[in-house]
């Protein structure tokens, strides 16, 4: 087949592939020139294929045209300038010529210059690239001469063929197009470059403006002539650009002219339409009807519910408003914007919140609660069950309010409410409702805002409200819980300032036994029952048979009342329990024998370890519950110890500390130098030893050691001795110690080992006697049991009495040059002994272990 589509008889696929490369041969190969297509085309000739250009970079925006400027002053506010219509189709890049393109037809004609390819196979093999002569002649080897120029390539064809077979016996001829020839078409008129285009015989007049540079904005695109030898005809481009059915006829022949006329009449269009822009109106009309001016613009958006403003000028020049009507007309220069009659949603509802997806409905398909929520699926499984909210625009003044319902029973069907067009039906989250009590809104609740929480509109309206009527949450203030992190502002409260203060409004107190006490948002008339699911049921200890309820009146004349009773529900009848907003429920907790917290025995115990307790139990009764004491028990130095004392003594240690910095400044505002026995003591240097004193003793640790009788013998026969066991206490009972330990201002300071009648001078004489600055008169002794007694050291006392074993002989050091600070003195051994007392303590302790 030829690559114009006429049959011939087939050749070998060696043949085709030789005339296929010729013909790539013949071929021009200037960028943008026709290829020959290397198979045969389906309708015609051999197609030209141009080839790809690289994809150019996005152009500078152009400046606009004085129309353009016009149109733009005219329609003020829109988000763009509007542009004029179909310019920017024809612009090329400067001296870029339009290639040749689409397959030549079987009726297009040959003209001189024209080359061909002309093939012969069969008898004679040869090909041949010949072109069309000035006198029209194809001329070939071996054949008579052929008129081909002003012919059709089908009759071409045709001639070439029956010469072939009657001049050349059994040989076959194959016609194709080499280059196509060049002609000059004149481009004038409002182009940007005019004159006459070298273009192929493909062109079209698109072609030829593009060629051109393009149309100027000040030229028409539905008024193009083409004059020629076939006459002179009228372009409407617009028909091409639009996509109209009656495209125009664009093609050009050799000698015609393209002449671009100025710009007709114009209008604009924008709003709510297909493509806003700027339109040329059909040559020689000065208006358009709107459906036209419509259709211009691909139509409107919407296919009713429109407005069509259009701005025009009036006699004086003044731009005026007006409503188009359907059957009016705009004139040249005008400007219409498409707007919507009135842009508002109407009959839709929202579900929103704590669902799987937010949807919207229409009020014809969901009228009631229950039709909205057909699906329980479209609540998330921990959504807070006793209360969801419609947000309401009231009719006719739109004020938006809140409308309680109880979600649990709507989604069980066992309750409805109507809606109304454009509710916001809003499902809460457990979280939401856990905030209620959260930190930052017990702040607002009191009228203040903490760092981060003016973020939060809903907290900053509720924090105003408190401060305007502070009786307004006096249920709910003071029902929060500590800081746990909480987050400043949840996304519902954000989207709903409002909803905080009438969560609050709408919730019942519930404290005590619950498992999750708190704030509970709830419709009028509801069950305790749902409540306390809400919560997480109560607690085992829960004492049902006085459940205090107290409710404000719902009418008030004057003061309110507050009414207080008690409740016995042990038969667990929540449900008959009826419950309005800001009821507050206190279920209490039933009296119980057991202790809150553990004891603990270690040391020479049968069965030390941790014991709980119960009410009123004593020393006695839990040492006889270990199995007693061991053989090698030292009772007389059982450790006690118990926080609430240890606290106590912390506190004793601070306020000491507060004293003492106290004395030194007054120590140092008094006088500049303290005198001590014939010399002189800085005061800066002692005020200074003085804090750090009082550091030391701010950082010392209480032991929190109690004084008690820990021998069951003694116990028996002295009940008024048996100490009451707390939570937390310890007890540690040592193995019997053989030593007695001296510390202090001694030689040889160290453990001793107990001798039966030896005395404190005894023990201090043993280690080597007093040092030079000791004071003997001072010391004392720590017994095993905690207590402290003189040493009896001093020169008129006797020795003290007989020490017992594990005991501490203390000698302190003579304080005599700070004689004139008794405080100091004093301070100096209340850390000494505190110091003493705990490194016995843990002495004691870690040998009861």
């Amino acid at each position: 087949m030829l690559p114009g589509g006429a049959a011939l008889p087939s050749l070998p696929p060696a043949a085709q592939q030789e005339i296929m490369a010729r013909i790539q041969q013949a071929m021009p190969q200037r960028p943008g020139a026709p290829l020959a297509s290397p198979g045969p085309a389906p309708t015609g000739p051999m197609a030209a294929s141009p080839v790809a250009p690289a994809a150019p970079a996005s152009p500078p925006e152009e400046p606009l045209s004085s129309l353009e400027r016009f149109f733009a002053t005219r329609l003020a506010g829109e988000p763009q300038p509007l542009r004029q219509f179909g310019y920017e189709t024809f612009t090329a890049a400067p001296g870029a010529a339009p290639p040749g393109f689409g397959a030549l037809s079987d009726d297009h004609l040959i003209g001189r210059d024209d080359e061909l390819i002309v093939a012969l196979r069969g008898r004679v093999r040869q090909t041949h690239t010949v072109r069309v002569g000035r006198d029209g002649m194809l001329l070939l080897p071996d054949l008579a001469p052929i008129i081909a120029a002003g012919r059709s390539i089908r009759e071409v064809r045709a001639d070439l063929d029956a010469r072939a077979r009657l001049e050349m016996g059994g040989t076959e001829a194959y016609l194709s197009f080499g280059a196509l020839r060049q002609m000059g078409v004149l481009v004038a008129g409002e182009v940007v470059r005019p004159g006459v285009q070298s273009l192929t015989p493909l062109a079209t007049v698109i072609d030829a403006l593009a060629a051109a540079g393009g149309v100027r904005k000040t030229g028409s695109l539905r008024a193009v002539r083409v004059d020629g030898p076939r006459g002179s005809r009228v372009v409407d481009l617009y028909g091409i650009l639009t996509g109209d059915a009656a495209a125009p006829d664009i093609t050009l022949r050799e000698g015609e002219r393209v002449m671009v006329p100025a710009l007709g009449a114009a209008i604009a269009i924008a709003g709510d339409v297909t493509r806003p822009g700027i339109y040329e109106l059909p040559a020689g009309a000065a208006s358009a009807s709107l459906a036209d001016a419509l259709a211009l613009a691909g139509g409107a958006l919407r296919p009713i519910g429109n407005r069509m403003l259009v701005y025009q000028g009036d006699a004086q020049g003044r731009r005026v408003v007006a409503e188009v009507a359907p059957a009016g007309l705009l004139r040249r220069g005008d400007a219409m914007r498409v707007a919507p009659g009135l842009d508002v949603e109407t009959s839709g509802l929202r579900l929103v919140g704590h669902v799987t997806a937010p949807i919207t409905r229409s009020t014809g398909g969901a009228t009631r609660l229950s039709a909205l929520l057909s699906d329980p699926r479209l609540v998330r499984s921990d959504a807070y069950g006793p209360l969801g909210v419609i947000w309401r625009a009231e009719r006719p003044a739109r004020q938006r309010r809140f409308v309680a319902f109880p979600l649990g029973r709507v989604l069980a069907g066992q309750a409805d409410l109507p809606l109304q067009e454009a509710d916001e039906v809003v499902v809460l989250a457990r979280a939401d409702i856990a905030w209620l009590a959260s930190p930052p809104v017990q702040r607002a609740l009191r009228g203040e805002m903490g760092e981060g929480d003016n973020t939060c509109p809903a907290l900053l309206q509720v924090a105003i409200a408190a401060r305007s009527s502070p009786a307004r949450f006096a249920h709910a203030r003071g029902a929060g819980f500590p800081d746990l992190g909480a987050p400043a502002c949840p996304a519902i409260f954000a989207r709903y300032p409002d909803l905080l203060a009438y969560l609050l409004d709408q919730s019942v107190v519930l404290t005590g036994e619950a498992r999750q006490p708190g704030l509970y948002p709830v419709p009028d008339d509801t069950g305790l029952d749902v409540v306390i699911a809400a919560a997480g049921g109560l607690s085992d200890a829960a004492d049902l048979r006085s459940v205090e309820f107290a409710r404000e009146p719902a009418e008030t004349s004057g003061s309110i009342p507050l009414t207080r009773i008690v409740l016995d529900l042990r038969s667990r009848n929540f449900a008959a329990v009826r419950l309005s907003p800001r009821d507050a429920l206190r279920m209490p907790r039933g009296f119980a024998d057991r202790e809150t917290g553990p004891v603990t025995l270690v040391g020479e115990f049968l069965r030390p370890g941790v014991y709980d307790i119960r009410r009123g139990e004593r020393l006695s009764e839990l040492i006889a519950r270990a199995g007693g004491l061991t053989r090698e028990a030292f009772p007389y130095g059982a450790v006690f110890t118990r926080e609430s004392v240890r606290q106590r003594q912390q506190e004793g240690f601070a306020r000491t500390a507060r004293e003492l910095e106290m004395g030194m400044v007054q120590v140092a505002a008094g006088q500049a130098v303290v005198g001590t026995r014939g010399g002189a003591v800085d005061v800066g240097s002692a005020v200074a030893a003085g804090r750090e004193l009082a550091n030391s003793l701010r950082e010392t640790r209480a032991a929190g050691r109690m004084v008690v009788e820990a021998n069951p013998v003694v116990l028996a026969g002295r009940p008024e001795l048996d100490v009451l066991l707390e939570p937390g206490d310890l007890i540690a009972v040592p193995k019997r110690p053989n030593e007695v330990t001296v510390v202090g201002s001694v030689l040889n300071a160290g453990s001793l080992q107990f001798r039966s009648g030896w005395r404190a001078s005894d023990y201090v004489r043993a280690a080597g006697g007093q040092q030079r600055f000791a004071d003997g008169g001072r010391a004392f002794i720590v017994l095993p049991n905690g207590q402290s007694v003189p040493a009896g050291l001093g020169s008129w006392q006797q020795g003290g009495p007989p020490v017992p074993p594990g005991s501490l002989v203390v000698v302190p050091q003579d304080p005599s040059p700070y004689e004139n600070w008794a405080f100091v003195r004093d301070l100096t051994q209340v850390l000494s002994q505190v110091s003493v007392s705990a490194a016995a303590l843990a002495v004691i302790t870690r040998g009861a272990r």
